[in-house]
């Protein structure tokens, strides 16, 4: 079976090969586990670092404000990305509303975005690998190499094999870490150890639940991203659903509730078991407040824990092949990385190219014994999610406004537009804010690089791009052309 590049809606016909689609297998559960499992190991790790910044009332102000951002980003993604069912989630858009190289930026953020949080994953997986070790008892070292190699390679052959099985095991593995936060909720509250008084205490200035003020909680926004970053790649798996119309609006608004109700159960257990200022420095505050718990619920959570970071790795290897499989089929990269495997129907070079990238950067920590590095790769990866943000602001204008409702079919209308619009455009601003106040450098680094990759775009690869071949949708021609 031949392989080519061109769009997956092009209509075969004589004289042309015959081309290899991606497969059409996914319902609303896959999307679900897809983006709640890229996202749940926020709940298990990382969130904290906003209580280090705010202090417990902080964090939950960070959690329910960015919160807000994410609804934003779940409405708009399901309108835009169910109606045009394609690979490329926010990368598809750009190319439709605005242009090339606005795509190619907003596609270069996806592949970063993922990216970095895969390797990310891939290295907190080798530190609970250790960690777990030790609480069984077990004094010998581990290779984090080969722990953190292993791990990228399984999972990146898991993607390889078929993105049916890869986000079937996703939902299992996702819906187990959910259930592991909940059970550990409902534990607590049935044992009297609910932390009623601790909670009604945080206002007060004896427990200090500001101890820096309103300036500190805003500082907090950063880690609140934490919580649901990621949440956006369902998109990317638009083309692979059954029915797109209806599985990315249910996958997606249903992950990001069960997204606002972890992230809300995790703050109160742990603000509840755990003092702020320890909570504030934990590397996997839920395990810890298990173990201050006790019981078996100290083993689930860290099972817990292991699998929601499995999920987010395998998840990110899913998305970020796709946005650069999308990229190269409409040769904004080189079309040999546009090709699906003719058996697995899987995006296999984009795969395997990304592979090597996530490893590199998964063992720099470890290779330079800097732990450090390893916020500085996931803030990379927070920071293109932003700027990605951003432009979904522009690309949900000028939807609406070249395809009015009305002129074509949708396959969902989020409601009360311009208002989601404008208030994430407004969030996005302040987090990028909060961010600079702690990351000014990295924010200044990243942005001059995507700047450099815009000019060699521009100049060695904007005049393969087939502007005509892209635009295969079955819509009407645009208001005012």
């Amino acid at each position: 079976m031949a392989e080519t590049t061109v769009s997956p809606l092009e209509p075969e016909g004589p004289g042309r090969e015959r081309h290899v689609h991606l497969a059409r297998v996914l319902g609303p559960l896959h999307i679900w586990g897809l983006g709640v499992g890229i996202v749940l190991v926020g709940e298990y790790m990382g969130w904290n670092f906003a209580v280090e910044k705010g202090g417990m009332l902080g964090a939950l102000i960070a959690a329910w404000v960015i919160g807000v951002l994410y609804i934003c980003v779940s409405l708009m993604d399901s309108e835009m990305t169910s109606t045009m069912a394609t690979t490329g989630g926010q990368y598809t858009q750009a190319k439709h509303t605005i242009g090339p190289l606005m795509a190619f930026n907003v596609g270069l953020f996806l592949v970063f975005e993922y990216t970095m949080l895969e390797a990310a994953d891939a290295n907190v997986i080798t530190y609970l690998g250790t960690l777990i070790a030790a609480e069984l008892g077990y004094t010998g070292s581990i290779n984090q190499y080969a722990f953190i190699v292993l791990a990228i390679v399984l999972l990146a052959w898991l993607n390889y094999r078929g993105v049916l099985l890869t986000l079937s095991i996703n939902f299992v593995i996702t819906a187990i870490a959910f259930a592991a936060i909940v059970g550990l909720f409902i534990a607590v509250q049935a044992s009297g150890d609910g932390g009623g008084e601790v909670h009604l205490g945080l206002a007060g200035q004896e427990s200090n639940g500001l101890p820096y003020g309103w300036l500190g909680a805003f500082a907090a926004l950063q880690f609140g991203m934490w919580y649901y970053l990621g949440i956006e790649g369902t998109a990317q798996a638009a083309e692979e659903c059954r029915s797109a119309a209806r599985a990315i609006p249910l996958g997606t608004i249903c992950g990001i509730i069960t997204l606002l109700l972890a992230a809300t159960l995790t703050w109160y257990v742990c603000s509840a078991l755990l003092p702020w200022q320890y909570l504030a420095g934990s590397i996997t505050p839920l395990f810890d407040a298990a173990k201050t718990f006790g019981g078996p619920l100290t083993a689930v959570l860290a099972g817990g824990t292991v699998l929601a970071t499995l999920a987010s790795a395998n998840g990110c290897i899913n998305d970020a092949s796709r946005a650069w499989f999308a990229m190269g089929r409409d040769n904004y990269l080189p079309s040999f990385f546009g090709a699906a495997h003719p058996r697995y129907r899987t995006p296999f070079r984009s795969i395997l190219t990304l592979v090597p990238v996530a490893i590199s950067f998964a063992i720099l920590p470890v290779l330079l014994d800097n732990p450090g590095l390893l916020s500085t790769v996931i803030t990379f990866s927070i920071l293109s999610a932003l700027l990605m943000y951003a432009f979904v602001v522009v690309n949900m204008f000028r939807f609406r406004s070249l395809w009015p409702l009305g002129s074509l079919e949708r396959g969902y209308i989020h409601p009360f537009h311009p208002i989601p619009s404008i208030l994430l455009g407004f969030l996005v601003a302040a987090v990028l804010i909060a961010t600079f106040l702690g990351f000014g450098t990295t924010l200044l680094t990243l942005i001059s690089f995507y700047f450099l990759a815009s000019i060699w775009f521009v100049l060695f690869r904007y005049r393969y791009v087939r502007r005509g071949a892209q635009f295969t949708l079955p819509w009407p021609k645009p208001r005012g052309y």
